[in-house]
């Protein structure tokens, strides 16, 4: 890019290395250091394994009780039942007793039978249950800290840059930059599939979080349509204006294909799967400049712009 200063930093965040990179402007320094605090603050509240957080206390809550939270947490909380019932419960943030189950998270999370309209969002950051159930954030919390991270750079008066958390990341600034995603089969090659500038995008894949059970290799996915936890399968991507709508819609496109393509739509988004031979199949959305033929896979050696998945 053409600004005259640059700085960028990465720290180990949201059970991954989060990378920010701030470019134009003065007090760059400072602007990162902000940027960071705002991430660490939504990691606090919104990680189902810190102890003290909302998800854990929601999860602790009984029926009929308001509890007070965090804006961030009413925030997050008031998009995923948006994408719930935009879904109708394909994605769902209540599948944390399954999860907890097979020990990908906390324990304190295995009880429940309430669902996503079992929560009651009130006024004043409240919020109140009409069954036991424990949410977990997982699916949609990434992408919202990537968000409120740029909103933090943005006030500072950075004029460009990129906030990357695993791959779940959201460019801003004048000038197009390539994508890379991560090759399902070798993770550690990287397919550039083309340029994206002023924008979010965040990726699901297994392979970095598969397990063997019973001669199966599972991924830490559920499928809310019956509780299964997927196995493995196709790497997808999706790129959008906010990095938020990008992290929910890769469970929507992820379970439901092609029927996904009218909420995709209704967020600007635009839907990348690549299959285990590296063949990538794209839905057209403007911004987007996809790259065609697709090139062959280069060696991966950076963390920066990479969609790794969840």
């Amino acid at each position: 890019m053409s600004c005259s200063s640059s700085l960028r930093r990465a720290r180990p965040l949201l059970g991954t290395l989060v990378e920010i990179r701030a470019e134009g402007g003065d007090g760059l320094a400072a602007a990162l250091d902000a940027a960071f605090a705002e991430i660490e603050a939504c990691q606090a509240y919104l990680s189902a394994h810190q102890p003290t957080s909302d998800v854990r206390r929601l999860a602790a809550t009984s029926p009929g009780v308001t509890l007070a939270v965090n804006e961030r947490t009413w925030e997050v909380l008031s998009l995923a039942l948006e994408f719930a019932a935009a879904s109708d419960g394909i994605f769902d943030p209540t599948i944390a007793p399954r999860l907890a189950a097979a020990a990908y998270l906390p324990a304190e999370l295995a009880g429940g039978e309430g669902d996503w309209r079992d929560l009651e969002l009130l006024p004043e950051h409240r919020l109140r249950l009409r069954r036991p159930l424990a949410v977990d954030l997982g699916g949609i919390a990434k992408g919202y800290a990537v968000d409120r991270a740029v909103d933090v750079l943005l006030a500072h008066g950075v004029a460009a840059g990129c906030v990357n958390a695993g791959g779940d990341l959201r460019l801003f600034g004048s000038e197009a930059e390539t994508i890379h995603l991560r090759h399902p089969a070798d993770p550690t090659r990287l397919l550039p599939v083309g340029k994206l500038a002023d924008g979010a995008c965040a990726t699901s894949a297994p392979y970095f979080a598969r397990r063997q059970s019973g001669g199966r290799s599972l991924s830490p996915l559920v499928d809310p349509r019956d509780g299964s936890l997927l196995p493995d399968f196709d790497s997808v991507t999706v790129i959008a204006a906010r990095c938020v709508h990008a992290d929910a819609l890769t469970k929507v496109a992820l379970l439901l294909g092609d029927a996904a393509g009218p909420l995709l739509a209704r967020y600007g988004a635009q839907a990348l799967r690549v299959d285990p031979a590296g063949r990538i199949i794209a839905l057209p959305a403007a911004g987007f400049i996809a790259s065609s033929p697709v090139p062959s896979p280069v060696p991966c050696r950076l963390p920066s712009r990479v969609a790794t998945g969840d």
